[in-house]
């Protein structure tokens, strides 16, 4: 567990961040580039001025991420979003999620396999670990600007439906090209790697409604906001532990289709009192701003220092690898049945739109220190990061702008 340095840190930087919150609404800044700063100038204070130990260990990252913070970003997510318009849009949103989102992973892995070129310092395990951790999508503060530019609906679907799925996606490959890689399993290939996949992704689908289902028809009985908040609370948790560590199946898939159900069967009614969808986004909010901070405090200058090759090949095979996805299936999509055209202004849109957040963050802090590449991987997954806040986020406004208008 972590330390009570730690929690301190944390808690006093949430603070002076949240404090900040309101300078950084007026300049129209990112809060998550507040949080960052915050993090990185609040680890160098302590250890550089005061020489006292942060508390913050890397052994710990993993169960925090994974058993506290990831299922309460997915299924806040999941919940809140939708459904019809989810239910319109579901084969772009699908395809996107799954198929492309894994042709993602790929073309970002060969373009650092071969950037980087060093196939014993950064192997194809590690190239593939990246890709798939670099494929999640974070669009919410993209969805804000979106709103407020007046951008069409469908626009709005189709990145936060995408983000939904594909970062669940993206979650599971990611755990299993882990586990080959840190348990050595040579005589896994291509097939068994898409077995495994389907058998976790689908066992962690059918656990998830399945609980989804069961904790919707709790919540009618009891029929109170209360109950509600803290059904779904427990379900989110339990639908993880219980698919994870007990059926052994994806416990983030478990956790997306547990929301999904729940916002499905009726159950909005209660999200649209203030107290539960409020509460929710409190959570997902806290959630993200630890994850940006840790982010933040466990950055360092020489890590770009001595990784600023890696770094600058990643965001060129990160930015590479949307514009395949995005320009060069939108128009055979557009060609089946019952699929609505997207037009050329709004596929740039979805590429420029497609910047990386709290989940590639979460991913990169979770690696485990036995991987031989971890702090490469990690540097380029900061440094995408950093490139989506710094470029991406700030930029997209003047873009939106001038594709919405004409």
């Amino acid at each position: 567990m972590l330390s009570s340095n730690a929690f301190l840190l944390i808690i006093f930087l949430l603070m002076v961040s949240t404090l900040l919150e309101p300078l950084a609404d007026k300049l129209r800044v990112p809060f998550s580039i507040v949080l960052v700063l915050s993090g990185y100038i609040g680890s160098e204070i302590t250890i550089g001025l005061f020489d006292v130990d942060t508390g913050i260990r890397w052994d710990n990252f993993k169960t925090i991420i994974f058993y506290v913070i990831l299922p309460i970003l997915i299924f806040q997510s999941a919940i809140e979003i939708n459904i019809r318009a989810l239910l319109r849009n579901f084969v772009p949103i699908l395809i996107m999620a799954i198929p492309l989102m894994i042709l993602s992973t790929i073309v970002t892995a060969v373009g650092l396999y071969k950037g980087i070129d060093h196939a014993v310092g950064f192997p194809w395990i590690a190239a593939l670990i990246t890709g798939a951790l670099l494929s999640a999508t974070d669009p919410a503060s993209v969805i804000s600007l979106l709103k407020k530019a007046n951008a069409p609906e469908r626009l709005r679907i189709l990145l936060e439906g995408e983000s939904l799925f594909n970062d669940a996606t993206a979650i599971v490959l990611f755990s299993i090209l882990i586990s080959i890689a840190t348990h050595s399993q040579e005589s896994t290939n291509l097939t068994m790697l898409l077995i495994r996949f389907s058998e976790v992704f689908v066992g962690g689908l059918l656990s998830g409604v399945a609980i989804g289902f069961i904790a919707s028809k709790i919540i009618k009985l009891l029929d109170n906001q209360q109950s509600f908040v803290i059904i779904s609370i427990l379900s989110a948790y339990s639908s993880f532990i219980l698919t994870e560590d007990v059926f052994h199946f994806s416990g983030v898939i478990a956790v997306l289709a547990c929301g999904v159900t729940l916002g499905s069967l009726r159950v909005k009614e209660f999200l649209d009192n203030n107290f539960a969808s409020q509460l929710w986004s409190l959570l997902a909010k806290i959630a993200e701003s630890m994850i940006f901070l840790l982010a933040g405090i466990t950055i360092t200058l020489n890590m770009f220092v001595d990784q600023w090759l890696a770094i600058l090949i990643g965001i060129a095979a990160v930015v590479f690898a949307r514009v395949v996805i995005i320009y060069g299936t939108f128009p055979f999509l557009s060609l089946l049945p019952g699929i609505q055209p997207v037009s050329l202004k709004q596929q740039t849109i979805l590429v420029w739109g497609g910047v990386r957040g709290t989940v590639t963050l979460a991913l990169a802090l979770s690696l485990p220190l036995t991987l031989g590449a971890w702090y490469t991987i990690q540097s380029i997954a900061y440094g995408v990061v950093i490139f989506t806040l710094f470029i991406q986020t700030i930029t997209l406004p003047i873009v939106l702008k001038k594709l919405i208008s004409d």
